[in-house]
């Protein structure tokens, strides 16, 4: 029996929940990473591409993140906060 990685999907054995380190540790700080609703707001609707990689950027700076997942929660939260009707 296979299981999946919590955090990339790829296929495991059951007795594992994460196929290494790296996996376990970006899922748990990408659960940690709060962002808050008006900064997406303001990334999505009043700033250009550059505006918002570098605002992600100094953020994910800011608060000691990776970068690549502070992009993935905005990405999903904005898909919950403006894309869900």
């Amino acid at each position: 029996m296979t299981n999946s990685c919590q955090h990339c999907s790829k296929k495991i054995p059951i007795s594992k929940v994460f196929c290494s380190p790296m996996c376990k540790e970006n899922y748990f700080q990408k659960i940690a990473i709060s962002v808050p609703k008006p900064f997406v707001k303001k990334l999505y609707f009043f700033c250009t591409e550059e505006e918002k990689s570098y605002e992600i950027k100094t953020f994910a700076k800011r608060h000691n993140w990776h970068e690549e997942l502070v992009i993935e929660k905005v990405e999903e939260l904005f898909q919950e906060y403006y894309k869900c009707g």
